[in-house]
């Protein structure tokens, strides 16, 4: 089985970055098998309306990228010519590994093209399809802030102590049915204290060519702070207007300006002592539409790891989620994981690890009228017209490069 094969090859890596005359190879896999307390396939909690789950013990597929990035050219005053692509594998638990289709698929989310000169002062020029200033918080995979797309820039052209970049893309992937011109600004690296730095980013979306389309904006700054407890702490603020309510990304290309969101979020990871280590997330996000039908999201999260050994850990998970709306009134969901693991190392981030996962879940009414039909709360789904569930399984998850 392909996926098989790519996990034991990682584990066998142990993490290595993989280079071979100007080639780089890096990616990521995750894999196993999951159950649900009444028997059949793992079926995993995301609360309607949160636009991200906290993800120990709650991943429902096999997944695995596979990147390589090769130089073209490599001048001796510094010119290079790179060429970078991506291979992403996803398979639900429960289904034959077709990769094609509803259950599983086979894509590429990166082909794009890079040019470095002297004179761009540590920037590049490229063009093509790719992740690009993606910002993502590990426990819950919120990325809140990604302009990712289709299209072409300069990167982190160097002015003083800045970094100055600006892309044009016309999707963020492929899953947008809707085109429109995006233009992205960036400024980072503004030193605000010892290990302490600023970001700023412009998101603006012309308006697209569809009916009833509108322009509009969005604003995300960050500040990021090295070597807090032995890792780093991200406090974020972002706002939106019409389509840039998506924030980091393109939002509904027909909301007006009246339609507006904003997000508030604190994420903290620590590595207090070589055996403990943990993150954090504190989210608050607010969308608010003028002819009713606003939202508020809460969202607060923690995963913490402790190592009684070089190559054994005890990883645990808490994360609530609490959606308020206007229409079916406060949808609630807690979820709590505990997973022996066995890893290569004994840090919170050092991979790869192998776990045993026992997962409990909780939601209310509210939430369970929102699920989608066959999901976790629906009542159609595995656990019925319950107001909770649990799952059991085994993973492997693990990174290498990049």
């Amino acid at each position: 089985m392909a996926i098989t094969r790519i996990l034991v090859s990682s584990m066998l890596l142990g993490g290595l970055p993989l280079t071979a005359q100007g080639f780089e190879f890096a990616g990521y896999a995750r894999g196993g098998w999951g159950g649900s307390e009444g028997g059949g396939t793992q079926s995993c909690f995301q609360l309607p309306g949160a636009p991200a789950k906290y993800r120990l013990g709650n991943e429902c597929e096999q997944y695995a990228e596979l990147e390589g990035s090769q130089a073209l050219y490599e001048g001796v005053d510094g010119t290079r010519l790179k060429l970078d692509g991506m291979v992403s594998l996803y398979n639900a638990y429960g289904h034959a590994p077709t990769f094609t289709g509803e259950h599983g698929d086979a894509r590429l989310p990166q082909l794009w093209m890079s040019l470095s000169l002297p004179a761009l002062q540590g920037g590049s020029l490229w063009a093509g399809r790719r992740y690009y200033k993606r910002h993502d918080i590990h426990i819950n995979d919120f990325y809140y802030w990604n302009p990712s797309g289709t299209g072409f820039g300069l990167e982190d052209y160097r002015l003083g102590g800045y970094t100055l970049s600006y892309a044009f893309s016309r999707e963020d992937n492929i899953h947008q049915p809707d085109k429109a011109n995006r233009h992205d600004f960036n400024v980072g690296n503004i030193v605000t204290n010892p290990g302490g730095a600023l970001e700023f980013g412009l998101g603006y979306i012309q308006r697209g060519q569809v009916e009833n389309a509108h322009s509009g904006w969005s604003l995300s700054v960050e500040h990021k702070q090295k070597d807090f407890l032995g890792g780093e702490n991200r406090l974020v603020a972002q706002y939106g207007v019409g389509p840039g309510i998506g924030l980091g990304g393109t939002g509904d290309l027909r909301a007006d300006r009246d339609v507006r969101s904003w997000r508030l979020l604190e994420s903290p990871r620590w590595q207090l002592t070589p055996r403990f280590g943990g993150m954090l997330l504190v989210a608050l996000q607010r969308d608010e539409r003028a002819n009713g039908g606003d939202q508020t999201w809460y969202s607060a999260g923690v995963r913490m790891s402790y190592a009684f050994s070089q190559h054994f850990k005890l990883v645990g998970e808490i994360g609530h989620d609490r959606v308020e709306t206007e229409t079916d009134g406060t949808r609630r969901l807690s979820k709590f994981t505990i997973a022996p693991t066995l890893s290569v190392g004994p840090g919170f981030m050092q991979r790869p690890e192998v776990r045993l996962y026992y997962t409990y879940a909780r939601w209310n009414r509210a939430a369970q009228r929102a699920a989608p039909a066959g999901s976790a709360l629906s009542a159609s789904g595995a656990f019925d017209d319950a107001l909770h569930g649990s799952n059991v399984g085994v993973q492997v998850e693990t990174w290498w490069g990049g």
